[in-house]
């Protein structure tokens, strides 16, 4: 059975977040683009988020994380991701800000050249993190930490001896307690939608590591807000066969967490496109760039490469289509990232010609 906004506020609430970012986040309308398209195109601004200027989506994971962090008597977290990963960073800021010290392994999908930190890798060293760097040797990041989690858990025992405490957080954040924060987002994207007078039909965003997707998918289910069609447009390989049903069984935990275990949320609640990652993570495509372009030349909005971009670029395309219909109400889902604009020149291709 569905809950109200209010109850479902009261349940989140209940879960525990510390106030790392700003929100709610900004929604607003994307009014040339929503003429030149022909649909009512609206973007969330989870990229001004707070608290410092490179926010982004992972800082409503972080809130509940880093609570339950503080609260399981931790001093040090971990966490994982590529050199210039937006969770990591952001990872790396919230633990500063909650007093605790942030341990990175970074897998080098693009290897950081010495004397030359850029953009997230440089925010990370900025903030005086302990950064381990390894090789990725043509694997994804996920595979690169899985081959390395002996290497971990050896630090993580080791840290124990000499008295410390270590909050592990897994790549993305994408736990069932991190992933309630895009629960939390669903809720306040309703809250915001009825005070504007606003049905959307279509909720799309960039998905990676599969939290904020499946928060959404749990916050949808939370609601009973079935008439808006959630849509995840994946920016590094995944399995068809295989990611829908892990978001899905994400989103139940969720659920299970807020006291909803009866709610169940199927593959076919949402839908992932597999089509707009090419050439892969961390490796930029001529046509994202060219939606990045456009963003950034009709409404001064600027997306990245590696992330964001992408996801906004498959937008897009369904839209062009016809996927996504003419005389929709679009809400895009800007999860950050505009860090990676000032990364590598490998990650940036052909978005500065």
């Amino acid at each position: 059975m569905a809950l109200t906004l209010k109850e479902c506020r009261e349940r989140l609430d209940a879960l525990g977040r510390v106030p790392l970012g700003f929100y709610p986040t900004k929604l607003h309308r994307l009014e040339r683009l929503s003429r030149e398209l022909g649909v009512d195109l609206w973007i969330k601004r989870e990229d001004l988020s707070g608290v410092s200027l490179f926010g982004g989506n992972k800082v409503r994971k972080l809130q509940y994380l880093m609570k339950d962090a503080i609260a399981q008597g931790c001093d040090t977290v971990f966490t994982y991701g590529a050199t210039q990963s937006n969770h990591v960073m952001q990872t790396a800021t919230a633990a500063r800000r909650c007093g605790l010290r942030p341990v990175l392994y970074l897998g080098a999908i693009v290897e950081p050249k010495p004397g030359d930190a850029r953009a997230n890798f440089l925010l990370d060293k900025i903030l005086g993190a302990e950064i381990h760097v390894l090789p990725s040797l043509g694997r994804s990041t996920r595979e690169t930490m899985e081959a390395n989690r002996p290497l971990f858990d050896e630090h993580i025992r080791r840290l124990a001896a000499e008295g410390h405490k270590v909050y592990d957080i897994p790549v993305g954040g994408s736990t069932p307690r991190g992933a309630a924060g895009f629960a939390e987002c669903f809720v306040e994207l309703m809250e915001q939608s009825a005070a504007l007078g606003l049905k959307p039909d279509f909720l799309c965003l960039a998905t990676g590591s599969g939290g904020t997707l499946a928060g959404l998918a749990a916050g949808r289910a939370m609601t009973g807000a079935s008439d808006v069609s959630i849509r995840g447009y994946t920016v590094g390989r995944k399995d068809p066969g295989s990611y829908p049903a892990g978001i899905a069984r994400l989103a139940g935990d969720v659920l299970a967490l807020l006291g909803l275990p009866q709610e169940k949320v199927q593959p076919g609640d949402f839908t992932v496109r597999f089509d707009f990652f090419k050439p892969g993570y961390e490796r930029p495509s001529s046509e994202a760039n060219a939606d990045i372009r456009l963003l950034a030349r009709t409404e001064g909005i600027f997306t990245d490469p590696v992330y964001t971009g992408k996801g906004f670029h498959g937008m897009l395309e369904d839209i062009r289509s016809g996927a996504i219909p003419k005389g929709s109400t679009v809400v895009f889902l800007h999860t950050g990232g505009a860090t990676a604009l000032f990364s590598e020149p490998e990650i940036l291709g052909d978005l500065a010609d």
